[in-house]
C-alpha cells in the first residue's frame, strides 16, 4: 500500500489518540473515543456498541503501531481525570479491553497481542494506582500459561520472532511484584494477587498447568522458551533451597508437588516431558538450584523407620523424582546434578533411602544395578575421603553410611547361594576402601569409628565373608543407630505396596502449610509410623508405689558404662557462669553494625555496670577493630555519620589502654584518622576543642594530633601512612622479614619514622623549603651558574603519575568529601591557633592568681604531660606546621593563616609562655633570647612553622602579602631568627639541645633567617617606612 493511503487510513485514529490526549468535554464523548478503536479491533464489548460512532474499520487500526499510544494515554490522561466517573457509570470494563480483552473477545487475532503489550507499556513508566489496577487485573486475566498461547513458540503469522518477544514478555512479567512493592513501599498495602510470594506461587501454578499441556506435543522450541522461563524463575528465587517459612516466600515445589503426586498413576507423558524440560535448562547452577530445591521440598521420612506405611511413602517419593527427573543414567547433565546436590549437602537419611529406591527403578520388575552401581561408586568416593572422614561431623558420617549400606542392600542377592554382585567384589578389594576402613578404625571418636567398622562388616558378609568387630551390644557410641540401620537394609524399600500410602486430595495453598509452617506428610495415615519403640530412652522413671514421700521419686539412671559426667543442674550453670575464674576464653560480643552501636561500645551512656566489666575489654577491641572499616563505609549513608561523630571522636579518644590490647595506639589512630577525613565539619572541630582540655594524657594528645594531620593529608589527596588493618589486609608476606629479623636488622631512623612520623614529615617539608631557598641564592653566583650550564643533564624521558590517595583507597564517596582547602581554616588551623591563644590567656591568669603563694603552692602551666610542656608544645607546633604547608592553596592563606601562623611562632619563640621559663638556674643554661629560656624542641618547632608560612607565601604569590601587608612581622621573623643563629654560633647552650638536636636548630634557624632574606629582597622597594 502506498504511504499516501496509509496516512488516509490512520488519519481517523490519530484523531481519536489526539482527542484523548486533549480535555474531553463530558462522558458520553468519552465512550465514543473508547469505543472506536476497539469496535475497529472486532473487541468492543456488546452493550458499548451504541457509542461506536466512528466506525472505524479493522485496516484503520495497526497494534505495532497504535496500541502502545492508545495504552499510554489512557494511563496518562483519561484515567488520571475519568476513572471515578467510568467506576461510577460501569463503564470501567472499556478501559479494561485495551490492557486484557475479556474472554469472550479473545478468539479474536487481535486480542492475543494486547496483553503482553499492556506488561510493556504499563512498566515502561512509573507505576502509580491507575496502572497497579490493570496489573491486578492483567495478572488474573492473563497468566503465564494463557501469555504462552499468544506470544509462545510457533504462535502468529511471524513465529520467528515470537522468541524475542516471549523473552520480554517473561521479564515483563517476572518484574510486576518487584515493581509494584517499590512504588507503593510503605505508604499502601500491596494488592494480594500482586504480594511476592502469592504472585510467584500462582504463577508455578499456572506453569505446571502450561507444562502439563505442552507435554502432549513436545518440541524443542518449546523446551528453549520454557528452559528461558525456568532459568529467570531460578534467579528471583522461586525455587528455595528449603521450604518457606512464610507466606511472602514463593516456592514452585511447594506449589506443584501436592498436584504431581495426585497424578501419579496417570503420568505417563509427564514422565516423559518433565526430565526433558529441567534438562534442557542449560546453566549448571541453574539446574543445581532447581534439584537442591526438589529434594527439599520432599516429604520428610522418618530416617530409621521401617514400617510398611513409611517404605511405601519412601516408595512414593522416589516415584515423584522419577516422574520429576527420569531415572538415573551415565550421560546426564540432570542425574550429574542430583548427585552432586545429594553429596554435596548433609541432608538426612530419609533422603538417602529415596534416592537409593530412585536408583534401584521405583519397584520396577527388576533392580535397575546400573543406576544402584552409579549412585554407589560416587558415595564410595565420599565416604573413602580422608578429608571426609576426619573433619566431618557424626551427622554426616551417618548419612553417608546409611546411603552406603542402603545402596550396598539393593545389590546383595536376596537370597544365599546366589554369585556376589561384580561391583560389591570389586568395591571390596579396592586400595581407597581398604586405605579408608583404616583411617575410620583409628579415628578418635567411638561413633565415627563404628561407622567404618559397620560397613566393613556388611561389605564382608555380602561377599560372603564373615567379619566380626563384636561388642555391638549397649546404647553407648553409637551402638543403637548401627543397629537400627542393619535391621533397616533387611528389606528393600523399593519392594513396598505403595498402595498402603493414603494421598491427600489437592489443597489450595493456604492449607499447604500448618500454622507452624511446616509440610504436611501428604503420605503418611493418621496413625503413627513408628512401630518401633523410640530410639532414646527416658533419663527418669516414677516408681509406683503405695507409699507417698519424696523419697520414692527415683532420679536420673546412671549407665555403668557411660564416661560421660552428670549433667548439670541450671542452678549450677548460673554458678559456673558467675564465676569468674573459669571465664577465661573470649566472651562472645556482638560486632555493631550501627555508628550508635559502635558509639556505645566506647563511651556507653550510663557508664560501664558492675555486670559488663568482664565484658569490657572484648568489647573495647571489637570497636577498635571494626572502627576504621564501619566508619569509612557509612561515609555516604545519609546523616549517620554527622550526628555520631562527635561522640564517637569524644570515646576513642578518651580510651586508655587498660588492658594491654595489640595494636591499641594504631587503631585508635586509625579510627580517629577516619573520622576527621570522613567528617572533618564534626569532627576536627571537637577534637580541636578536647585538646585544650587538661583530662589527657601525652599519649592521647599525640595520637589527636597526628589523626588530624593524616585525616587533612588524606582530604588533600596526599598519601599517608597506612593503618595497622590496611596493612594487614592488602601486604604480601614477602614484604617483611619475620618479626625476629625485622627487629635485628630495623635501625633507628626507621624505629623514629615509625613512632613519630610527624616530625618525619615536616623534616620534609623545611628540607624542600630550605633547599628552594638555596637554589635561589645560587642563581646569584656567577661560577655556580656557568657550571650547571656547563653540566650536561638527560631530562627524564618516562614520568611516572603518582596516585592520589583517594584513588588508592578507592573511595565509593571521594565525589561527596570536601577538599581539604575547603575546610583547612575553619576548621582545622583556626581553631587550633584561636583555642591557643585562649588556652594561653587563661593558664597565664592562673599563675598571676597564685604567683603569691609559696613555691609548693603555685600553679604551674609548663608541668610534665601538660600541653605548655616542651614535649606537647613542640608536638603542637610541627603538627600546625603541617596543616599550614598543605593549606597553602586555600583562599584564606595568605590573609589569615600564613600571618596568624608566622605570629604565634614568633611569639612562641621570643617569649616566655609560664613563669617557670624564666627562672633563674634556666637562665645559667642559655644566652639567647634576651635571657628567656626555650626547649631546643620548642624553639626548633617555632623556627621550622615560620619557615612552612613564609615558603607557603613564596610559592602563592612570591610573598607580595605578606611583605607588603605584614612587614613588621616578617622583619622581626628575621631579626628573631639571627639572634638565635648568632647565639649559636657563639657556643652558647640551649636547654634540650646537642647532638641531632642542635643541628637541626642551626639549620632552622639559617634557614629561616635565608626565607625572610629572600622575601624581603623581592619587595624591599616597596617596604615604605621601613
Amino acid at each position: 500500500m502506498s504511504t499516501e493511503y496509509l496516512q488516509s487510513t490512520y488519519a481517523q485514529i490519530n484523531e481519536v489518540i489526539a482527542k484523548l490526549q486533549s480535555p474531553v468535554k463530558d462522558l458520553p464523548i468519552l465512550l465514543e473515543l473508547l469505543a472506536s478503536p476497539l469496535g475497529g479491533l472486532n473487541i468492543l464489548p456488546p452493550r458499548f456498541v451504541k457509542y461506536n460512532t466512528y466506525h472505524l474499520s479493522q485496516q484503520a487500526i495497526s497494534l505495532s503501531k497504535h496500541l502502545h499510544p492508545l495504552q499510554r494515554v489512557l494511563l496518562d490522561s483519561v484515567l488520571p481525570a475519568w476513572e471515578h466517573v467510568l467506576d461510577e457509570n460501569d463503564a470501567y470494563d472499556l478501559v479494561l479491553q485495551y490492557f486484557a480483552p475479556d474472554p469472550f473477545s479473545y478468539g479474536q487475532a487481535a486480542a492475543k497481542g494486547i496483553a503482553p503489550q499492556a506488561y510493556s507499556t504499563i512498566l515502561s513508566s512509573p507505576l502509580t494506582t491507575h496502572s497497579i489496577r490493570l496489573l491486578v487485573h492483567l495478572s488474573k486475566s492473563y497468566p503465564i500459561d494463557v501469555l504462552w498461547s499468544a506470544v509462545g513458540p510457533g504462535r502468529g503469522s511471524r513465529s520467528s520472532n515470537n522468541a524475542l518477544t516471549w523473552e520480554d514478555c517473561v521479564r515483563n512479567v517476572c518484574a510486576v511484584p518487584s515493581r509494584v512493592a517499590n512504588a507503593l513501599g510503605s505508604r499502601a498495602p500491596i494488592p494480594e494477587g500482586l504480594e511476592y510470594g502469592t504472585y510467584f506461587n500462582n504463577m508455578s501454578r499456572r506453569l505446571h498447568i502450561l507444562l502439563t499441556s505442552l507435554s502432549k506435543n513436545p518440541s524443542t522450541d518449546n523446551l528453549a522458551a520454557i528452559s528461558y522461563l525456568l532459568t529467570k524463575l531460578v534467579n528471583i528465587g522461586v525455587f528455595p533451597s528449603s521450604p518457606p517459612w512464610s507466606p511472602s516466600q514463593p516456592s514452585f515445589f511447594n506449589v506443584i508437588l501436592h498436584s504431581i503426586r495426585a497424578d501419579l498413576d496417570s503420568s505417563s507423558q509427564l514422565e516423559l516431558y518433565w526430565p526433558q524440560t529441567f534438562g534442557s535448562v542449560s546453566s549448571i547452577s541453574s539446574l543445581q538450584t532447581i534439584t537442591v530445591s526438589l529434594l527439599s521440598h520432599l516429604s520428610s521420612i522418618p530416617d530409621l523407620n521401617g514400617s510398611p506405611e513409611t517404605r511405601a511413602l519412601v516408595k512414593r517419593e522416589a516415584m515423584l523424582l522419577n516422574v520429576v527427573i527420569g531415572p538415573l543414567t551415565e550421560d546426564s547433565e540432570i542425574t550429574d546434578s542430583l548427585t552432586a546436590t545429594a553429596l554435596g549437602r548433609q541432608w538426612t537419611v530419609g533422603h538417602a533411602r529415596i534416592l537409593a529406591c530412585l536408583a534401584a527403578g521405583c519397584g520396577t520388575p527388576a533392580t535397575n544395578t546400573t543406576g544402584v552401581e552409579l549412585l554407589l561408586s560416587r558415595v564410595v568416593v565420599v565416604w573413602t575421603t580422608p578429608d571426609h572422614i576426619k573433619y566431618s561431623l557424626l551427622a554426616g558420617h551417618r548419612y553417608f553410611t546409611a546411603f552406603f549400606l542402603i545402596l550396598l542392600s539393593y545389590l546383595v542377592p536376596p537370597s544365599k547361594g546366589r554369585p556376589v554382585h561384580p561391583a560389591i567384589a570389586a568395591l571390596s578389594i579396592s586400595p581407597p576402601f581398604i586405605n579408608s576402613i583404616t583411617t575410620y578404625i583409628s579415628h578418635l571418636d567411638a561413633s565415627v569409628r563404628r561407622c567404618g567398622m559397620l560397613v566393613a562388616e556388611e561389605v564382608a558378609r555380602a561377599c560372603g565373608k564373615k567379619l566380626d568387630f563384636g561388642d555391638w551390644n549397649g546404647d553407648s557410641d553409637g551402638k543403637q543407630w548401627c543397629r537400627d540401620i542393619r535391621e533397616l537394609v533387611k528389606h528393600r524399600d523399593s519392594e513396598a505396596d505403595e498402595s498402603l500410602v493414603k494421598m491427600e486430595p489437592r489443597t489450595s495453598d493456604a492449607d499447604e502449610r500448618n500454622q507452624f509452617g511446616t509440610e504436611k506428610h501428604p503420605g503418611l495415615r493418621k496413625t503413627p509410623v513408628e512401630s518401633k519403640p523410640s530410639v532414646h530412652k527416658s533419663k527418669f522413671t516414677v516408681v509406683s508405689s503405695g507409699y507417698d514421700s519424696d523419697d520414692s521419686l527415683t532420679g536420673y539412671i546412671s549407665e555403668p558404662a557411660s564416661s560421660r559426667s552428670a549433667t548439670p543442674t541450671p542452678s549450677e550453670l548460673e554458678e559456673i557462669e558467675k564465676d569468674p575464674t573459669l571465664r577465661v576464653g573470649k566472651i562472645n560480643i556482638q560486632r555493631p553494625v550501627y555508628l550508635v552501636q559502635l558509639g556505645e561500645m566506647v563511651r556507653p551512656l550510663g557508664g560501664v555496670r558492675s555486670e559488663e566489666e568482664q565484658e569490657e575489654p572484648r568489647r573495647i577491641e571489637i570497636a577498635l577493630e571494626v572502627g576504621e572499616e564501619l566508619i569509612r563505609r557509612k561515609r555516604a549513608y545519609g546523616t549517620e555519620l554527622e550526628e555520631n561523630a562527635i561522640n564517637l571522636a569524644y570515646g576513642f579518644l578518651g580510651l586508655q589502654d587498660k588492658y594491654e590490647i595489640e595494636g591499641f595506639d594504631k587503631k585508635r589512630e586509625a579510627v580517629l584518622t577516619a573520622l576527621v577525613a570522613c567528617c572533618p565539619q564534626k569532627a576536627a572541630q571537637s577534637l580541636v576543642e578536647e585538646f585544650f582540655r587538661n583530662q589527657y594524657s601525652t599519649d592521647q594528645r599525640f595520637a589527636l594530633l597526628n589523626s588530624l594531620i593524616f585525616g587533612a593529608r588524606e582530604l588533600a589527596g596526599l598519601p599517608i601512612p597506612s593503618s595497622i588493618s590496611d596493612s594487614k589486609r592488602i601486604a604480601f608476606p614477602t614484604k617483611q622479614l619475620p618479626p625476629a629479623m625485622h627487629r635485628k636488622y630495623v635501625t633507628a631512623i626507621d624505629h623514629n619514622r615509625t613512632m613519630n612520623p610527624v616530625q618525619h614529615l615536616l623534616e620534609n617539608i623545611t628540607q624542600g623549603a630550605i633547599a628552594r631557598t638555596k637554589d635561589v641564592a645560587e642563581e646569584k653566583i656567577p661560577e655556580i651558574i656557568r657550571e650547571r650550564r656547563l653540566r650536561l643533564k638527560q631530562p627524564p624521558k618516562v614520568t611516572e603519575v603518582a596516585r592520589t590517595a583517594g584513588l588508592s583507597r578507592g573511595l565509593p564517596s571521594a565525589q561527596l568529601q570536601p577538599k581539604f582547602t575547603e575546610v583547612a581554616a575553619e576548621h582545622f588551623i583556626c581553631p587550633l591557633m584561636n583555642r591557643f591563644w585562649l588556652f594561653l590567656r587563661d593558664e597565664q591568669a592562673r599563675e598571676t592568681v597564685t604567683a603569691h603563694q609559696s613555691t609548693l603552692h603555685r600553679y604551674k602551666a609548663a608541668g610534665t604531660g601538660l600541653i605548655l610542656s616542651a614535649l606537647v608544645l613542640s608536638q603542637f607546633l610541627r603538627s600546625l606546621a603541617i596543616l599550614v604547608h598543605m593549606a597553602r592553596n586555600a583562599p584564606e592563606f595568605l590573609a589569615i593563616i600564613a600571618p596568624d601562623a608566622l605570629e604565634l611562632a614568633i611569639t612562641v619563640g621570643t617569649r616566655p609562655l609560664t613563669e617557670g621559663q624564666d627562672s633563674d638556674d634556666e637562665k645559667e643554661e642559655i644566652g639567647a633570647m634576651n635571657g628567656k629560656s626555650k626547649e631546643a624542641a620548642v624553639l626548633n618547632s617555632s623556627l621550622e612553622l615560620a619557615i612552612v608560612a613564609i615558603d607557603g607565601c613564596l610559592e602563592v604569590d612570591d610573598g607580595r602579602s605578606l611583605g607588603l601587608e605584614h612587614t613588621a612581622l616578617l622583619l622581626a621573623a628575621g631579626e628573631w631568627a639571627g639572634e638565635v643563629l648568632g647565639h649559636l654560633e657563639k657556643g652558647e647552650r640551649v636547654l634540650g639541645g646537642g647532638g641531632v638536636q642542635e643541628m637541626k636548630l642551626r639549620r632552622a634557624a639559617a634557614g629561616l633567617a635565608l626565607k625572610v632574606d629572600e622575601l624581603s629582597t623581592r619587595w624591599r622597594r616597596s617596604m615604605i617606612g621601613l
